[in-house]
């Protein structure tokens, strides 16, 4: 579980779908001033180098953020995230810098929102607070497992938060961890913006994971929710590899499916690897 290190994947594909649905989820709620939380139980470094360190042993960046940061015909919605990505690389002409899921908020964080960063791998713990050393009171990193920390944090004082959810799955019991820490999340806080990462993989354990995020009970929560995939190539015949990933949101904006509806598209033109890159959309309102 420890060895997984998310930079050796930093930019790629997966990322740009995380973290451009992270950015239209924390826009949507700068639109009231009344502060939020953000809650990350699987934080990572916080920001990546793309030039030397893992990054560049398979340079994934390449078939993901570096094929769309210096394009000009960008979908309107797809703008905040690709420009957040330009201002950490100011004045370059090649990437150098990714930002990790915890910098994305911090680009968006306003003066009373706060940050909770949670990290359970040894050296990335050390890294996250390094780089969130300046914030203060305004970023909270805690080296601990995020699936068994959000009691703690749960429900936050403002009643306003979006809680990011993608372990490195690795285990395969993080497919279960995700559905039974949903459970927990929807009992203490039911109003939470709850977004769940997940890799694309030939795995029983994905479509069962999706089912049961599905099925939460409704009786405690307003049963909305969101899913979202990203298929860049078809599956290997052997099964190995992932082919793409997805982001589950639970009570998302109103906003969020037209704003994919204009994304994807865009995305799969761009990303896709062969013929069998597509999306999915689909989504429940009550």
């Amino acid at each position: 579980m420890l060895s997984y290190r998310h930079a050796f994947h930093a930019g790629n594909h997966a990322d740009v779908l995380k973290h451009a649905v992270e950015v239209l989820l924390l826009d949507y709620l700068n639109q009231k001033e009344k502060p939020w939380w953000y809650i990350d139980t699987h934080a990572g470094a916080g920001v990546y180098s793309l030039t030397e360190g893992y990054a560049t042993k398979n340079a994934e960046f390449e078939t993901g953020i570096a094929r769309l940061w210096q394009r000009s015909d960008l979908p309107e919605a797809l703008k905040p995230y690709i420009e957040l990505v330009k201002t950490l690389n100011a004045g370059q002409d090649h990437l150098i810098f990714y930002p990790g899921s915890p910098y994305v908020a911090q680009a968006l964080q306003r003066f009373d929102d706060k940050l909770r960063l949670f990290e359970l791998h040894t050296n990335d713990a050390k890294i996250l607070s390094d780089n969130f050393a300046s914030a203060g009171k305004r970023a909270q990193v805690v080296h601990a497992d995020g699936f068994a920390s959000i009691k703690g944090v749960l429900p936050p004082p403002p009643r306003r938060a979006l809680m990011l959810i993608d372990p490195p799955y690795e285990d395969k019991h993080d497919y279960v961890r995700v559905a039974d820490t949903m459970k927990i999340a929807l009992e203490r806080f039911p109003t939470g913006v709850y977004a769940i990462w997940y890799p694309q993989l030939s795995r029983v354990e994905v479509k069962q994971m999706l089912d049961k995020l599905k099925k939460l009970p409704a009786t405690k929560w307003n049963g909305s929710w969101l899913h979202v995939a990203l298929t860049v190539q078809t599956p290997s015949p052997d099964g190995f590899g992932m082919h793409g990933s997805g982001m589950f949101v639970i009570n998302p904006p109103w906003t969020l499916a037209n704003q994919l509806e204009s994304i994807m598209p865009y995305l799969v033109k761009h990303l896709g690897i062969d013929s069998g890159a597509k999306y999915t959309l689909e989504f429940q309102t009550v």
